[in-house]
């Protein structure tokens, strides 16, 4: 190959390396992985924080994201598996990134500090800024090496009960990546029902005078002498702040008293 041959490639591959480089691009490497079911639990881990950039390192199966336990513990996020990369070295994972954390149970001799995720991340200052931020992840038996931790800015401990330390591959996964999200803003809860529509003022006064009527119905409330009674009831109504369709119930519970108390007399 000439120097003019050279010359043209470089653009191509400066173009290629700096696409990498967007904002809050996040990526997640598993350095020999043993254990299929470990790579589709990390998939899921992932994907449901919104993260989609997986890499892995010299994993113990060659065809690991087509295995079957791989698909079936990943639970639906395929589009991580498609998008994974299997390469041989730790440097061929790390193209477009400029912060590496290391996940390590045990803090190393002469090594990076040791924070928790939630801690470090707190320390950035500005997570949300471009550039690559890499995780790794060791070997589910032996862990990360220490030539693999040295090389990281941080080595990232969860913090767990001191007398059993011991966390699933897959499940440090998932709480680095919860951390992570939170640190980049974090989603919204979703509710699961719609919100209630209040009842408004005359509704809950309707309701009362049904309720009085009721009352008075079967023998509870005497309207010669009724106290306190229905302003204290409003007092509770009120702090229930009740929707309209709890109106309604209430409503019909005070039919139901009368029409027995009717059927009784």
């Amino acid at each position: 190959m000439n120097a003019w041959d050279i010359k043209k490639i470089r653009p191509v591959r400066r173009a290629a390396t700096m696409a990498y480089f967007r904002p809050m691009h996040t990526r997640f490497i598993l350095i020999e992985t043993s254990h299929a079911g470990n790579v589709g639990a990390t998939a899921r881990a992932m994907r449901v924080m919104g993260f989609d950039d997986l890499v892995l390192v010299a994993p113990r199966w060659s065809n690991v994201l087509r295995r079957e336990e791989t698909i079936q513990r990943a639970s639906g996020a395929l589009n991580v598996l498609e998008n994974a990369r299997i390469v041989a070295t730790l440097d061929q994972a790390l193209d477009g990134i400029t912060h590496l954390c290391a996940t390590a149970m045990t803090p190393r001799d002469f090594g990076p500090p040791t924070r928790s995720p939630r801690e470090h991340f707190a320390t950035l200052p500005d997570p949300k800024g471009a550039g690559g931020m890499a995780f790794l992840f060791g070997s589910e038996r032996f862990g990360m090496k220490n030539e693999d931790v040295y090389r990281c800015h941080v080595a990232l401990s969860i913090p767990t009960d001191p007398s059993f330390g011991s966390l699933n591959l897959a499940s440090a996964v998932q709480v680095v990546a919860y951390e992570w999200r939170l640190a980049l803003g974090g989603y919204a809860v979703q509710a699961a029902t719609t919100p209630p529509h209040h009842a408004d003022a005359s509704q809950v006064a309707g309701m009362l005078q049904h309720w009085e009527q009721s009352l008075v119905d079967i023998g509870f409330l005497d309207p010669q002498a009724p106290k306190k009674l229905m302003p204290r009831l409003n007092q509770l109504f009120n702090r229930a702040d009740l929707s309209e369709e709890e109106v309604h119930i209430l409503r019909g519970i005070a039919k139901a008293m009368s029409q027995s108390a009717k059927g009784k007399s």
